[in-house]
């Protein structure tokens, strides 16, 4: 089993009690996360792109560059890079760099984008914004692998013979997951491609999320992809660990209740009744280490998945007194849990490729 961690960079990383920080100090916070989460034993590092004001990511190969500069070993991911928003020509240029910067650790997740601020700021209409990533991705693929590309699609202008330089460092090209959440467009796209697929697992009811999944090996049978070598990863919330679970639901209930308030105006527009029902049957880690390590090892049965992507910052880092409170118990669980499900779901998926990584300046 592999481990992501991911951010969509909130303004706010400390807890409501805390200072803001600004915004260059916000960034050199999450450069050293990135940097700790290297060193307590993550094997991947996702940033978000997101167009919101709220957020700082709206910029994730920028921000994934400067990371590679002050990492060496750990994968670097987006989680989720909006291709429906963007140029492919300008995201295949850009994140071909990045690849080459990192000296060949991308991961690329890309998706259609759930947030309904970021069509506005493009002035694209949202109802596009599928056929515009089905399409955008088809040609970022061609100018991964071709020269003299020679294009026509609904929109963009047409290319006649067009190369990019650079082509991505990794050959053959680097792997490109598909971010899922709730719609079947995403995993037939990745179905009918062969590439893998991410469940993001966020603050939906977990079965919802597995329907997806099943769908999309479906469909990978039907193209005429072996879904038994399909690659899956799924996202569940940074840990609360403690050695009684009482504790750990005590220390929850007041996070999880602040995060609906803000989140959620209408309590019947959130799935969950309660926080007991979202540890459940949602994406909560929520509990003792035996009982965390319980809970990843069905999801992992009934999802198949190599990698989890356990966030560093999100619904419950958000409210908790400080960054250091949610590192601990991220110790905890690289310390105690990881290892079990290493152990159990041995996987090659981003084992280091020697010949292919690049030295590193800190």
């Amino acid at each position: 089993m592999k481990f992501l961690a991911s951010t969509l960079v909130p303004k706010h990383s400390t807890g409501l009690d805390q200072q803001a920080l600004s915004r260059r100090d916000r960034f050199r916070e999450l450069v050293d996360l990135a940097r700790w989460a290297e060193d307590i034993g993550y094997d991947a590092f996702g940033v978000g792109e997101r167009h919101n004001p709220t957020l700082l990511s709206s910029a994730p190969a920028v921000i994934l560059s400067h990371i590679a500069a002050r990492t060496s070993r750990i994968r670097l991911v987006t989680t989720v890079a909006v291709l429906s928003l963007t140029d492919p020509v300008r995201a295949a240029e850009d994140y071909a760099t990045l690849d080459h910067l990192s000296g060949g650790r991308l991961d690329l997740i890309i998706g259609k984008g759930g947030d309904r601020v970021a069509p506005t700021v493009f002035d694209i209409d949202e109802s596009e914004l599928w056929d515009r990533l089905e399409e955008a991705y088809e040609l970022l693929r061609r100018l991964w692998r071709e020269d003299d590309v020679t294009w026509q699609g609904r929109f963009r202008p047409p290319l006649t013979a067009a190369t990019i330089e650079p082509r991505p460092l990794q050959q053959p090209a680097p792997r490109v997951w598909h971010g899922s959440a709730t719609s079947r467009r995403s995993t037939e796209l990745a179905a009918r491609w062969g590439d893998p697929l991410y469940s993001a697992n966020g603050l939906g009811r977990t079965d919802s999320y597995l329907d997806l999944v099943r769908h999309y090996r479906e469909r990978l049978t039907h193209h005429g992809h072996n879904a038994d070598d399909a690659l899956v990863a799924v996202g569940v919330h940074s840990p609360i660990i403690t050695d009684r679970s009482q504790d750990a639901l005590e220390i929850a209930r007041p996070i999880f209740e602040a995060s609906v308030r803000e989140h959620f105006s209408h309590r019947d527009s959130f799935p969950f009744d309660s926080l007991e029902d979202f540890v459940e049957n949602g994406s909560a880690l929520v509990g003792t280490p035996d009982q965390i390590t319980d809970k990843l090892l069905r999801m992992q049965a009934a999802f198949g998945n190599q990698v989890f992507g356990v966030g560093v910052e999100g619904f419950f880092s958000t409210y908790t007194t400080d960054l250091a409170t949610t590192k601990g118990y991220l110790e905890r669980f690289f310390g105690e849990v990881a290892p079990v499900l290493r152990a159990e779901i041995p996987t090659a998926l981003w084992n280091p490729e020697p010949d292919v990584e690049l030295p590193v300046t800190a």
